[in-house]
């Protein structure tokens, strides 16, 4: 087939991954290249957890975490968004006995619910939070750089700093742990074709100095080298994807986190950002052709959390509804400085790759095949001890 050949559209027959990802391949079966991927890379840790069979590997991860928070204010940094997963992380390690401190990294986005669903965790559970405010017009600057940019990472402000916040406080206070609310369940799927990691600094600073035009004097630019080496193995700081240890039910947490801490439902996965609702909701589809519902829906069927005759029908049904996507909109480019018909001349215009500026994907892969070499010659230095 030649590049100037349409490819035919074709959806997974086991989940509802399609060919608006253009590296999927499938089967004779008309099975998706990612059902290979989880049964291989996912499954076995997934399985073991939702039946419970990690518990002891959680109990010592638990104790270990206590352990190093001794005689320090706090045992661990979470870093809080307002959503699911990290509500119910939250929730799930204090029932550990664990004592977080809550760390949040407000981009200016945050929805009245958000806001409100950070509060009453909080407060409810009688947790210290930290939140790091940026500087709006350094945060404008940087999210319409992104926009203008024309990559599909548009959100990366927000994620980017969300990393160093957790990073910086936990080197504030001597922690050796974060907790991640990343997991098997509903995130195993995200195809590299629709998005590039928001870690990368070097990409950054390359779209913010072609698009930009204020200095980045107080945003927090964390850089590939101190977020994959400096952090974890000079500073001895581990992140560790808690979920991945338990048993955890999507729709459950939920239910679970609704009756405890009074959280309220968004109507979409990370939809507690204003401009992420409207990035997801509206400039993905309308600027890419792609639909991020769809890899978390396959991420819910592969977990066994959803039917794929239930995620065919909630992607039958539109998750934002005109008259929001009308207000979000205005709202966006009103606050962005730039009029309704600039922020649509931005969503038209013709998309680009992350590959189309300068970036460190290259030395970051080189860095973590070192700092992988590094971890196994460290394991081996322990075991001849």
């Amino acid at each position: 087939m030649t590049a100037d050949v349409p490819r035919e559209y074709q959806r997974c027959t086991v989940s509802v991954m399609d060919t608006t990802d253009p590296d999927i391949e499938f089967d004779d079966e008309g099975r998706s290249s990612y059902i290979s991927e989880f049964d291989e890379l996912y499954a076995p840790t997934l399985r073991r957890a939702q039946a419970g069979e990690r518990q002891t590997e959680l109990e010592a991860l638990v104790e270990q975490i206590k352990a190093d928070g001794r005689n320090k204010p706090y045992d661990v940094v979470i870093g809080v968004s307002g959503g699911v997963d990290s509500t119910y992380l939250v929730l799930r390690a204090v029932r550990l006995g664990l004592r977080p401190l809550c760390v949040h990294f407000d981009s200016g986005w945050n929805s009245e619910a958000a806001v409100d669903n950070i509060h009453n965790l909080v407060t409810t559970l009688g947790l210290d939070l930290y939140t790091q405010v940026v500087d709006w017009r350094e945060m404008r600057d940087l999210q319409l750089a992104y926009l203008r940019s024309g990559i599909a990472n548009a959100d990366t402000p927000t994620d980017h700093a969300f990393g160093y916040v957790a990073f910086h406080q936990a080197q504030k206070y001597r922690l050796k742990h974060i907790l991640s609310g990343s997991n098997y369940v509903s995130e195993s799927i995200l195809p590299g074709s629709w998005e590039y990691t928001s870690d990368d600094s070097k990409l950054l600073r390359a779209i913010h100095r072609k698009f930009g035009a204020v200095k980045l004097r107080t945003y927090p630019v964390m850089s590939s080298f101190t977020r994959t080496l400096w952090y974890p193995y000079v500073r001895g700081i581990r992140t560790h994807p808690l979920l991945n240890y338990l048993p955890y039910h999507y729709a459950e947490a939920k239910s679970e986190i609704t009756r405890e801490v009074g959280w309220r439902d968004y109507g979409g996965k990370h939809y507690e950002s204003v401009f992420t609702r409207w990035f997801q909701g509206y400039y993905l589809p309308q600027r890419f052709g792609f639909d991020k519902r769809i890899a978390h829906y396959s991420s819910l069927i592969l977990a066994g959390e959803m039917t794929r005759d239930e995620a065919l029908d909630l992607l039958d049904t539109p998750n934002y509804p005109e008259e929001l996507r009308a207000q979000d909109h205005g709202f966006i480019a009103k606050k962005l400085g730039i009029s309704e018909s600039e922020l649509d001349e931005i969503v038209s215009s013709p998309p680009k790759h992350y590959s189309d500026y300068p970036n460190s994907e290259a030395a970051t892969r080189r860095l973590f095949a070192f700092t992988a070499w590094v971890g196994a010659a460290l394991r081996k230095l322990r075991i001849l001890r």
